[in-house]
């Protein structure tokens, strides 16, 4: 056989019946097997697995290689026994519950050839539930670099790598990660390739999330993925000096890895794994969360980080199991600035500076939507004007002398927040206009009672009644919604032309305010007019 194009790494445990599609995904890549060696490691599979690729190695004898072995507790060992044996210019790994598209490998050795590329990342999609970033593929890139795109996103060692810069580095997987094998290697592939590319034109790589979910991925506990991070960081600071470019890889790390350790589960922990894991994570943040990381983590994690660092277990459980309860804390404005009431906020037993808790250029839309809630809602009527009443209820404390109510044309643009608010542009705060309207503002400590008076102009439309909000010098577009509120009753009014208008609530759950002549709404005189001339007219052509 002569020298191969590329090797197909392949490490195996327990995977039928994916593993079928994976080795029929590579002998049927459009490169031909003749420009293919695929390696697959049996880690001591206690299934089918061993038999299946037995099979594909007899039906494939000069494609498929198969080397049995007593099970090492990870991929990282039969990677590396297949990557001594590996002859293509290039390597590949694969999950042996994942598959490739038809073309992936032709395709990357292509653009490998092209451009002199160390490191090709091809498009990876998840399928039945399984999660990929998916940033990095936004467009196809022949020379990207590790610190200034989505790279440290997507440090998984599916991708092709130029054996050359395998073996003069000597890369190979640490065999005591149960978890994140991959990514050591990885990221010591990309710190020393002289060019890595993007390919997002075709789908390349599909990662499977098995029906048991039973990934290693989803199987490693706290402790054990502590542990990992740990391993992982520590690799990478001595590949990586302090300073921007390491900042850039670690920030992966505190918002994924280490942010994980810290959801609701962790309230599922015995007390004495929890100071654990809060342990581990305050010696991380010790050694490697820079000023830079910390304001540039959102304030939920960045609080929850600072808790674990002051070993506050309790308030940190506390915050878990408020947000999950109740949502996000309020927001209190001083100064200009916005902070996130979390427990712990100047608490001196704690002692975590107001840092943590200020909101730095962040959206935080959601959360100013999910605590709008309407209070009240009700027409008032002075001799020929008409006006909407309101009271609106906000999830913010302290100086909201910004605040406003407005009716608004037309629905939410499509690029809004899905919780359904937006934060507006430099360019749309200077161009938006909502007026005063007899705003009353009242504080009880925890939230804002904002109540505003809307005149009701003579006019043919549809508007949503939104709410304005300056917060840490951002504007905030706030839908309102009923919360179940019922609207008051449909009004008549207007002198000369008469004017109908409804305040209705679309299917969202958003207060809309319609005015419209009388005669064209449904109720209007001519309308009923207009119908039953039609109905005459039928039966007289009948």
């Amino acid at each position: 056989m002569t020298e191969p194009d590329v090797t197909v790494v392949v490490a195996v445990f327990n995977t039928m019946p994916y593993l079928t599609e994976c080795l029929n995904s590579l002998v049927g890549q459009s490169i031909g097997t003749d420009r293919l060696e695929v390696i697959a490691v049996d880690d001591g599979s206690t299934d089918e697995s061993g038999k299946e690729l037995d099979r594909f190695a007899a039906k494939y004898p000069d494609t498929v290689r198969v080397i049995h072995q007593e099970n090492s507790g990870g991929p990282a060992a039969p990677s590396n026994r297949a990557l001594d044996l590996a002859t293509g210019r290039y390597v590949y790994f694969i999950g042996s519950d994942d598959y490739l598209g038809p073309e992936a490998l032709e395709r990357m050795v292509a653009c490998a050839d092209e451009h002199g590329s160390d490191v090709v990342v091809g498009k990876m999609v998840g399928t039945n539930g399984r999660y990929v970033h998916q940033k990095l593929y936004a467009a196809t890139a022949p020379d990207i670099s590790l610190y200034d795109s989505a790279l440290p996103y997507t440090l998984a060692n599916t991708k092709l790598f130029r054996r050359e810069l395998v073996e003069e580095h000597h890369l190979r997987f640490p065999e005591d990660l149960p978890v994140g094998s991959d990514q050591p290697f990885t990221i010591e592939a990309c710190v020393r390739a002289r060019k890595i590319s993007v390919l997002a034109d075709y789908t390349y790589y599909y990662a499977v999330k098995r029906g048991d979910a039973s990934n290693i991925t989803y199987r490693a506990d706290h402790l054990a993925r502590l542990r990992c991070t740990e391993k992982i960081m520590k690799h990478t600071a001595g590949l990586i000096a302090p300073g921007p470019d390491r900042d850039a890889v670690f920030k992966r790390h505190f918002e994924w890895e280490l942010s994980k350790l810290l959801l609701a589960d962790f309230l599922t922990l015995d007390p004495a794994t929890q100071r654990q894991v809060c342990e581990g994570i305050g010696a991380l943040l010790d050694e490697y969360f820079t000023d830079g990381l910390r304001d540039g983590t959102g304030v939920t994690r960045r609080v929850r980080f600072g808790l674990a660092q002051r070993g506050a277990v309790d308030e940190l459980c506390r915050a878990l199991r408020d947000e999950a309860e109740h949502g996000a804390p309020p927001f209190l404005l001083e100064d200009g600035r916005a902070f996130a009431a979390y427990p712990g906020f100047r608490d001196s037993a704690v002692g975590l500076p107001d840092r943590f808790y200020e909101v730095l250029d962040e959206g935080v839309a959601g959360r100013l939507a999910k605590h709008t809630e309407l209070e009240s809602v009700e027409w008032e009527q002075g001799g020929a004007q008409l006006s909407l009443v309101l009271s609106v209820r906000l999830g913010i404390v302290g100086d909201t002398s910004a605040a406003t109510v407005a009716l608004a044309k037309g629905a939410m643009p499509k690029g809004a927040d899905k919780p359904g608010a937006r934060r507006l542009s430099a360019e749309a705060r200077r161009t938006r206009s909502v007026g005063e309207f007899g705003r009353e503002l009242v504080q009880d400590g925890t939230r804002t009672r904002l109540t505003a008076r809307i005149p009701i102009e003579q006019v043919n439309a549809k508007r949503g009644v939104r709410v304005y909000a300056e917060l840490a010098g951002s504007t905030y577009e706030i839908p309102v919604k009923s919360g179940g509120l019922p609207m008051p009753l449909a009004r008549r009014w207007g002198r000369g032309v008469p004017y109908r208008v409804a305040a209705n609530v679309n299917p969202k759950g958003r207060v809309v305010i319609t005015t419209a002549p009388l005669w064209e709404t449904k109720s209007g005189v001519f309308r009923r007019l207009r119908r039953k001339l039609s109905r005459l007219k039928r039966k007289v052509n009948r």
